[in-house]
């Protein structure tokens, strides 16, 4: 029996709104905290710890099973600031599942289970944190991981084509995603510099935001 614990800000079922699996019914577990404090974020209600419950991996992997979905994504907050969930990752895995983790690049994914499909975020410079990322996570990924770039203007595109070319991330994977910020940089604006440039990156909207706007919670 696993005595292991986590602190979980929410735990729900929706339709996956980013990342290569868009549109796909996930079982999303939201852990709590986080060790940057992005201009954008959306979630700033999973940085209370206080308002949190603990939950057993035993608990949490019940619930997975229960939902019924083989799609589960483990976000924060920065999941990884909790180290017991790697062992929530490998519990998941052990029974079966797809599991993805979004993480913000600043702290190391070299001990996630190699099952476990990445989505890092390189932060860019609107981010206001951008030199808290932790490069050396790109030798620590492959082809079926992903790298998500959140953009708000021009120099944020200007920077995640120099990461790119820099660290020939197309070399390590083809799901490489740019994310414009909603009211802050237009998706016809950003696919007007990708088809400029033959862009071979794919272009992300935050889908869960087009069916549910103004939902933060629970979506």
């Amino acid at each position: 029996m696993l005595m292991k614990k986590l602190l979980i800000t929410e735990i729900f079922t929706s339709i996956q709104g980013e990342s290569t699996y868009a549109g796909k019914t996930c079982f999303f577990i939201r852990l709590a905290e986080c060790n940057l404090n992005c201009s954008y974020c959306d979630t700033k209600y999973a940085f209370d710890k206080e308002k949190a419950n603990e939950l057993s991996i035993d608990k949490i992997v019940e619930l997975a099973v229960s939902a019924g979905i083989n799609l589960v994504e483990i976000t924060g907050g920065e999941p990884l600031l909790q180290k017991d969930v790697l062992f929530l990752c490998d519990e998941l895995i052990k029974n079966g599942f797809t599991v993805l983790i979004e993480t913000n690049g600043s702290l190391p994914i070299s001990r996630l289970n190699p099952k476990v499909i990445k989505i890092l975020d390189c932060k860019c410079p609107s981010s206001n944190e951008s030199g808290k990322m932790n490069f050396d996570n790109f030798n620590h990924l492959s082809d079926s991981d992903e790298i998500k770039f959140v953009l708000a203007n021009k120099e944020d595109y200007i920077y995640a084509k120099s990461i790119i070319s820099k660290y020939k991330l197309t070399e390590i994977t083809q799901k490489i995603l740019y994310s414009p910020i909603p009211g802050k940089l237009a998706p016809q604006l950003l696919s007007k510099w990708m088809i400029k440039d033959k862009s071979i990156v794919t272009l992300q909207l935050q889908l869960h935001k087009i069916i549910w706007p103004g939902i933060e919670k629970g979506v």
